[in-house]
């Protein structure tokens, strides 16, 4: 046994590592190195007050910054197979799972809830990245599904807000066919004519870019979100060229027509109400919109 590589140098970093919890009390901005108090940093929704950065936000409190007073019902995502490839790296994928479970406190990384945003009905589904980079597996497309089909019974509009790196390596093929499966759920509400709206936040690439996120009636995205399919050190890598300034964030997509309209966070809420109110007006109201359809069948 090593004593100096095995005992001090463990302790050494868990010093300098320092606390990883709710109770820190200070927050240094990753943009502009500003410190702030962490319960002024939750009040502005994890939004910087000096530089305006837009830190990550967990999907409870999403959830909650969109729904009114904060209250909604959670909806229930039938049980996808766990690890069923029996994935290992460098750990088990089941080890993972847990670690991630206990980190969050959610079974996976879409989180959905119904209620009313400015006193309208809707189904929100959230992506929260803290949760295995958001990454698209088998449970997270069915999250995605059960949340069109609510919207679809209850004939209400579905917004689905996201942030992930793309499919989960760990499930393979099982990860990739929740890309069409999620397509075939925002058909659902094409097909009943119910509104879709997509909040694009930072990041959103790979697979989930390729399937649900780039198909809604309206995208938002946050401020500086990178949206992509393929990261832009990746491409600079392949092409060998040096790609624009900004290139893949949010504010050069809607410049160059990728996405409808950039938000920040604290109007956010408003904006979707505004369009909400457009696109369920009185001379637009999908049909059986304030009655209950019959069940849409799931998708296999």
């Amino acid at each position: 046994m090593n004593w100096i590589t095995n005992v001090v140098r463990p302790k050494i970093r868990s010093v300098f590592k320092g606390s990883d919890n709710s109770d820190t009390l200070w927050v240094k901005c990753p943009e502009c190195s500003e410190m702030i108090f962490q319960r002024d940093l939750e009040a502005n929704l994890n939004v910087c007050p000096q530089c305006y950065f837009h830190m990550k936000l967990p999907g409870k409190n999403r959830l909650e910054s969109l729904f009114d007073e904060g209250r909604y019902e959670s909806l229930a995502v039938a049980e996808s197979p766990q690890d069923p490839l029996r994935f290992r790296d460098t750990q088990r994928y089941s080890d993972r799972l847990k670690q991630a479970r206990e980190k969050t406190g959610e079974v996976d990384a879409v989180i959905l809830g119904v209620g009313s945003l400015e006193q309208q009905r809707v189904v929100i589904a959230v992506q929260d990245f803290a949760f295995m980079g958001g990454s698209l597996g088998m449970a997270a497309g069915e999250a995605v599904l059960t949340g069109a089909q609510n919207a679809c019974e209850l004939g209400i509009p579905y917004v689905v807000v996201t942030a992930s790196g793309g499919a989960r390596m760990q499930e393979g093929i099982l990860s990739l066919m929740q890309m069409p499966r999620t397509i075939a759920a925002i058909q659902m509400l094409r097909d009943k004519g119910l509104p879709y709206i997509v909040v694009l936040t930072d990041p959103t690439s790979g697979g989930v870019t390729a399937s649900y996120a780039m198909l809604g009636d309206v995208h938002i995205a946050e401020p500086g979100a990178l949206i992509c399919f393929t990261g832009p050190r990746v491409i600079e890598q392949t092409i060998r060229e040096q790609l624009p300034d900004g290139f893949q964030r949010s504010e050069f997509l809607k410049d160059h027509g990728m996405i409808d309209m950039v938000v920040s966070r604290e109007e956010l809420k408003s904006t979707l109400g505004r369009l909400l109110r457009v696109l369920i007006s009185n001379n637009h109201r999908p049909s059986g919109y304030e009655t209950l359809p019959s069940r849409v069948s799931p998708l296999s």
